[in-house]
């Protein structure tokens, strides 16, 4: 078996920022479960599995395109960043002579499409709805301690809890905050949560750039402890946000270490696009 494979860091024009995510293109059927022996391999939040609809099909010129998602642990039904570098995969290596590829996914069709400044995603839009304190003090206070809350919201859609912290913190606070994300799964064993978002709002701009609001995200429940940017926690967060600021377009950044941008626009049809760079870091042959 040889299967052409990338690494690209998805939300940042710069190598080693953003969330890298491994690419796999796949010309013929893999067995099941190989997908998630070389999700295991990669050892990245994401491995991202492109395969042909029809075998008459091309990856330079068709349009529409299969498309999974894996962790090293478990496939997962969403996945922004990893669409995003599967996208750019296919415009800048493979040379796609398409302005828009749709990839059918678990979460319906995505669209993808050139941009003058990225990539922008068409993803749908979860709503998040208020949440009982006292179901979820558990988790918050193992995850956070007694670090002050402002609001707590859950997307059944998505089985991600939004909290967001007092707004007397800033992004250097929430950039710094040691989050416990070991005892999560002791906590939090039910199945109700599967991620932990973690939001501030934005400040204005001043000497450095202008956010709308910050995040941090969790997902130790499907083997990523901290991911570096992650484009399905804000089909959540734009939800919320937009509701709050009164805003349709935002511009947002995720706090890891490693940091990414993302510009958000809500769109009439209900959808969100979220717009990002990615840098392709590595290209090769995965044999087997």
């Amino acid at each position: 078996m040889k299967l052409p494979i990338f690494i690209a860091d998805a939300f940042t024009a710069r190598a080693f920022r953003g969330n890298p995510a491994a690419v796999c293109l796949l010309e013929n059927e893999l067995d099941e479960d190989m997908h998630q022996k070389i999700a295991r391999e990669m050892n990245l939040s994401e491995t991202a599995f492109i395969r042909k609809l029809h075998p008459t099909d091309n990856f330079a010129q068709s349009s529409c395109f299969g498309l999974r998602w894996f962790t090293p642990a478990s496939e997962v039904p969403l996945c922004g960043h990893a669409t995003l570098a599967s996208a750019a995969v296919l415009f800048h290596k493979i040379k796609n002579m398409n302005s828009t590829l749709t990839f059918v996914t678990l979460s319906g069709e995505l669209r993808a499409r050139r941009a003058e400044d990225g990539i922008v995603l068409d993803l749908p839009l979860y709503p998040a709805h208020p949440q009982d304190f006292h179901e979820v003090e558990d988790l918050i206070k193992t995850a956070i301690g007694n670090t002050l809350v402002q609001d707590i919201c859950y997307s059944p859609d998505t089985r991600k809890l939004l909290v967001r912290l007092s707004d007397v913190y800033n992004r250097s606070f929430l950039e710094n905050l040691k989050v416990n994300t070991e005892n999560l799964l002791q906590v939090e064993n039910t199945g109700k949560v599967k991620g932990l978002i973690l939001t501030l709002k934005g400040e204005p701009g001043g000497q450095t750039q202008a956010f709308d609001f910050y995040s941090r995200y969790f997902a130790p429940w499907v083997g990523v402890a901290e991911d570096p940017v992650t484009g399905s926690a804000h089909a959540v967060l734009s939800s919320y946000w937009s509701q709050h600021l009164g805003k349709k377009e935002m511009h947002a950044f995720q706090c890891s270490r490693r940091g990414g941008e993302l510009g958000i626009s809500l769109r009439p049809d209900g959808r969100v696009d979220i717009r990002g760079c990615a840098a392709v870091v590595l290209e090769g042959t995965l044999t087997a």
